[in-house]
């Protein structure tokens, strides 16, 4: 039996996968029909965003734009999107200094312009690194078309978040074909697809010798490391012979990859997530508005763990790995 450990009711908190879209952006990225309160909330970066934070005990919350669709829009259409939601994102934390920071989006389907865009967003408007969603129209971020975008991060000292994403065509025929589309949709994204997409995806940057070419590459995953915690010790084993690099590919990923506890509220995740990539690499965060930030906080206040490790996952590892 494990044993709760109380803490302290106030514990400064730091969110970093809550994210945001414009109803104008939504639409002209093609992300429509989403239900009426999530749609609101996604739209809400104010007074609303800010009272739900202070109800669960949110101190300070990292924005950023569910942009799967508009990283993959063509290269004029996603950079001028691009650029308007970072301004907009930028907005609210000039609003809302002390309670608002943002990851930028990147128009992926260019990767000078996504470079250049992450440049403006960090150097002119503050922003603390990017989020990318997933393969874009299938190219992953070890393909070399991609490196404009990892040796501007590592040049500016900034993570990427790399999120789950819709697969592609190819894989959403193959493996999630013949079922009840929603139940279809389901399974290939939150219900299972995307975190499994998510872990291979780093994988793929760690056997195709990414974090050895960009060793200050710094990669955040949510969802309690996308599987990774769990399976990295196989990966390994079977992989790192294959290689051919000083790191293992073990090493590797825990070395360059930080992991957030985004809509995973449950001890055993967490203590494996503990256990595989240590208290300095895990990072609070509540996948708003589609996870419940008063459970994603109730939970990181009563996990069991020690109050020095709390205080890394709440706050600590997040201010200095974003420098806030």
């Amino acid at each position: 039996m494990i044993s709760i450990i109380s803490v302290e009711d106030k514990l400064r908190t730091i969110a970093l996968e809550e994210h945001v879209l414009p109803r104008d952006i939504a639409r002209a990225a093609g992300k429509e029909g989403l239900p009426p309160a999530l749609a609101g909330a996604l739209d809400d970066m104010g007074e609303g965003r800010i009272a739900l934070m202070d109800a669960a005990g949110i101190d300070l919350q990292v924005l950023s734009l569910v942009a799967h669709e508009l990283q993959e829009l063509a290269p004029a259409e996603s950079t001028a999107l691009a650029r308007e939601a970072n301004d907009r994102m930028a907005a609210a934390v000039r609003e809302y200094p002390h309670r608002l920071r943002a990851f930028a989006t990147l128009p992926m389907s260019d990767p000078p312009s996504a470079a250049l865009e992450l440049q403006r967003a960090v150097r002119e408007l503050g922003f603390v690194g990017a989020m990318v969603f997933g393969q874009t129209n299938g190219t992953f971020l070890d393909d070399v078309s991609v490196s404009p975008v990892l040796e501007a991060a590592q040049d500016l000292d900034v993570p990427i978040y790399l999120h789950p994403a819709e697969p592609p065509a190819a894989v959403r025929d193959a493996y999630f074909s013949g079922l009840e589309p929603a139940v279809a949709q389901m399974l290939a994204t939150a219900g299972w697809g995307w975190h499994a997409e998510c872990g291979l995806h780093i994988l793929r940057l760690a056997v195709n010798g990414i974090f050895d070419r960009y060793p200050r590459l710094n990669v955040i995953v949510g969802h309690m490391g996308e599987n990774l915690p769990f399976s990295l010790a196989r990966a390994d084993e079977r992989l790192s012979r294959l290689t051919g690099f000083e790191r293992s590919v073990g090493e590797t990923i825990v070395a360059q990859v930080h992991i957030t506890t985004a809509a995973y509220f449950t001890d055993p995740p967490l203590l494996c997530a503990l256990m595989v990539f240590g208290a300095d690499r895990v990072l609070f965060s509540v996948d708003h508005p589609f996870a419940d930030s008063m459970e994603a906080t109730a939970f990181l206040r009563n996990a069991p763990v020690s109050p020095s490790d709390r205080e890394k996952i709440a706050h600590l590892n997040a201010e200095r790995l974003l420098k806030l």
